[in-house]
């Protein structure tokens, strides 16, 4: 097949297209719009947005399954279509309520905070305990403002190790069943989850191209505190999404690649594309740092490259 480079997308963008959650949602009751939290939703709002933690699960659903086929071109005009399967690679979500309302006896691995805002996190790691990831004291976000720590996860195996997210999320959703009942509403804005995708195949088969075994880690928050704020997006992309979406979309705040080597992905649009790509792993750096988080996927990723 062979398009026309000119009227296309870079194959960045169209991997960012393509693995973007678009998430049912609804419309908040008025009733309720008075009982948010105001440090987290300080606009006054005649509608409020909200998805469900399950519905957004869902998105993924077919991509843990099948993969998300990304259409790439080539430098002669061909296009294949790669494949990628999402795995969950971190999460943290915090809340307006106590952790510790019918979690406690569910989870071997509460800890203590030394801080009076939150009684209690829990640090769930199948594979590995992140020591020393989260302190919350350092928190960069005022107690009040940041919540209670209802779950957190950070992946450490390797990929041949894991799960599709989706089967990942079912399993913890058994012991932490906030992860399918909250609402994008109930998240503070220091909510948030990370994504590593993983190339499995293409097609046509047939081709080796070192660009293809590229793998990526995206960002996206969690709270409907930024449902009014557009990622920045020069492509024109978001403003499309915008127009044609059904539910809310939840682009990257941040990115960081591995092994993406040559020009493949910048096709056409290299110096703006390149930019891109350095302004969202700057973003996911700062974002990790303000955290005091310490996210092995993004570490392993930017430090091969880095190296």
């Amino acid at each position: 097949m062979i398009l026309d480079k000119g009227s296309m997308q870079s194959n960045l963008e169209t991997f960012l297209d393509c693995t973007t959650p678009v998430v049912p949602s609804q419309f908040l009751p008025k009733s309720e719009i008075r009982n948010l939290n105001r440090l987290w939703h300080p606009w006054e709002r005649e509608k409020v947005e909200y998805f469900t933690l399950a519905d957004l699960w869902n998105c993924f659903d077919e991509w843990s399954a099948y993969g998300a086929g990304v259409p790439i071109c080539l430098d002669n005009g061909e296009t294949l279509v790669q494949y990628y399967v999402p795995y969950l690679s971190a999460i943290q979500i915090f809340t307006s309520n106590s952790p510790l309302n019918g979690l406690r006896e569910e989870t071997d691995s509460v800890s203590e905070t030394r801080d009076s805002f939150s009684d209690s996190f829990s640090d769930e790691s199948e594979s590995e305990k992140l020591d020393g990831a989260f302190d919350q004291e350092s928190l960069w976000l005022p107690n009040d403002r940041l919540g209670y720590l209802y779950f957190q996860y950070f992946e450490r195996s390797t990929p041949y190790g894991r799960v599709p997210l989706m089967d990942k999320i079912s399993g913890l959703a058994q012991r932490y069943p906030g992860l399918m009942s909250l609402r994008s509403v109930d998240l503070s804005p220091a909510s948030w989850m990370a994504v590593a995708w993983y190339p499995i195949y293409h097609i046509p088969m047939g081709r080796t191209i070192k660009d293809l075994s590229t793998c990526f880690l995206t960002y996206h928050t969690l709270s409907s505190s930024f449902q009014d704020i557009d990622i920045e997006d020069d492509m024109g992309s978001a403003e499309r999404k915008r127009k044609d979406r059904e539910g809310m979309w939840l682009p990257p705040f941040g990115l960081a690649t591995y092994k993406m080597q040559g020009d493949v992905w910048v096709l056409g649009r290299g110096r703006r594309d390149q930019e891109r790509l350095v302004s969202l792993l700057s973003v996911a750096d700062s974002w990790l740092k303000q955290l005091r988080v310490q996210h092995h996927d993004f570490n392993y990723f930017t430090g091969i490259r880095r190296g």
